[in-house]
């Protein structure tokens, strides 16, 4: 590792530890040269997903877009953004898992349908008439009589396999 102060190569490792979250190690290092100390962090580097849009256009998966997404449904909704957070987490991992690299844009947004019925009912509505492209108020009326007779779903993990494989057929 180069020192940032002076870029000397070599450097010691003074103490390592996982960080809260522990999805990265954080390491306080000492330059051999000039002796000042710094702060490096290291991350498993994960796969590059890409999102096949409708139009056939490919575009890297982007975290910070898809929570967007979610925050816009729940915007004024009683929902924690500790939720939608880890919603977003689900989604990724559940993504990740389906060990493809390119993945249709159809199964992010069942995704993301499915995993705001069980954060908020309103919220769902809101995202499903923008992704499904409601015409009029009939359509609205007929996904509002589909949540009232569903049972209230549980969790993401195997449903977003079924929702992959089904779409991905």
């Amino acid at each position: 590792m180069r020192c940032p102060y002076c870029q000397h190569l070599e450097t010691s490792v003074l103490d390592s530890r996982l960080t809260s979250t522990s999805d990265s190690i954080r390491r306080r290092r000492e330059c051999s040269d000039c002796s000042k100390r710094f702060t490096t962090y290291e991350r498993m580097e994960m796969l590059d997903l890409s999102i096949v849009k409708k139009d056939g256009r490919s575009e890297p998966f982007d975290r910070t877009k898809l929570l967007r997404g979610l925050l816009k449904a729940c915007e004024k909704r009683p929902v924690k953004r500790e939720r939608i957070e880890r919603a977003v987490n689900e989604i990724e991992l559940a993504l990740r898992q389906l060990d493809r690299t390119e993945i249709p844009s159809r199964i992010v947004g069942e995704m993301v349908i499915e995993r705001l019925r069980d954060l908020d009912e309103v919220a769902y509505v809101r995202f499903a008439s923008v992704y499904r492209r409601f015409t009029d108020v009939s359509q609205f009326a007929e996904e509002v009589a589909k949540l009232k007779n569903s049972a209230p779903q549980k969790r993401l993990g195997g449903r977003a396999k079924k929702i992959a494989a089904q779409a991905l057929v």
